[in-house]
């Protein structure tokens, strides 16, 4: 466990990049135990349990094969996709993008507030459940994607093989939102509304993301600014891998993952740097 110095009566906690690497890895067992129960409590007491999981996406992309292919008859306007129920398809990609970085930071604000219990304990690792609460919206996704892949094979009949490069892309979004997440698990101590104004603006970045429209439907004008929303990239690339059997964008990506790794480090720093009042305000 990484060591505490203290200076006078207050701790120091360390909060280099080194710092936060080895808290990932050193911490590596209790975050895959927080993790685990983070996904079982949550059907903890249902008839079906876990199996929930998997059945809410199915669920969910049934609904937007239903609505967007028979009663809209939506196109998404790609030269390869011609079929009716491709429109769901590419439509939750977007979705399942924008889940993982929705329900981790949506709960963010609260996380070290609603584990008050854990901040008396100077041994524990409070970095380590922004972690914890990241991977649980990973294993969710994971569900969904397994059910995108499925519904791909069977209605498309086709599963492109770059569709293996998919964690390549994934990995910097993870890294970014892990970052946001430290930083607003912190704010949300000292800022109670800060999880009412994050709901609202999960919502407003869910539209201002290329979920239910590509870019191309946008004047050339405003494609850029799109750009600045972190979820856009990864949603494009994504789709090209997983619907459209295309090749990354590798410079995009490399830019990409170290602007991420920028923003987890920044994350940790001010996460590190700000919990020494955590006990003074809860």
């Amino acid at each position: 466990m990484q060591s505490i110095r203290k200076v006078g009566s207050r701790r120091e906690f360390p909060a280099t990049f080194g710092a936060m690497i080895t808290t990932l890895l050193s911490q590596r067992s209790l975050i895959w135990q927080l993790s685990k129960r983070e996904v079982v409590g949550r059907y903890r007491g249902s008839f079906m349990g876990v199996a929930w999981s998997f059945f809410n996406p199915l669920f969910l992309l049934t609904i937007y094969t239903f609505v967007f292919s028979f009663v809209f008859k939506a196109r998404w306007g790609h030269a390869t996709v011609e079929s009716r129920s491709d429109f769901a398809i590419i439509l939750f990609v977007g979705m399942i993008v924008h889940g993982i970085f929705a329900e981790s930071i949506g709960r963010a604000p609260g996380l070290i507030v609603s584990n008050a219990n854990y901040v008396k304990r100077v041994i524990f690792p409070l970095e380590i459940i922004p972690v914890s609460a990241l991977l649980s919206s990973v294993f969710h996704a994971c569900i969904s994607l397994l059910v995108l892949l499925v519904a791909e094979g069977l209605l498309r009949q086709f599963v492109p093989w770059t569709a293996l490069l998919l964690p390549l892309i994934l990995l910097p979004l993870l890294f970014a939102t892990l970052g946001i997440s430290w930083f607003m698990a912190s704010v949300g101590v000292y800022v109670r509304d800060l999880g009412q104004i994050t709901g609202i603006l999960i919502t407003v970045l869910l539209f201002l993301s290329p979920v239910f429209y590509p870019i191309s439907s946008l004047p050339e004008r405003f494609r850029g600014w799109l750009y600045v929303n972190p979820l856009t990239f990864v949603i494009e690339e994504a789709r090209k891998v997983l619907i459209f059997g295309q090749m990354p964008n590798w410079a995009g990506l490399l830019a990409y993952s170290v602007g991420s790794i920028l923003i987890a480090w920044g994350g940790y720093w001010w996460f590190q740097r700000t919990r020494k009042g955590f006990a003074d305000v809860l």
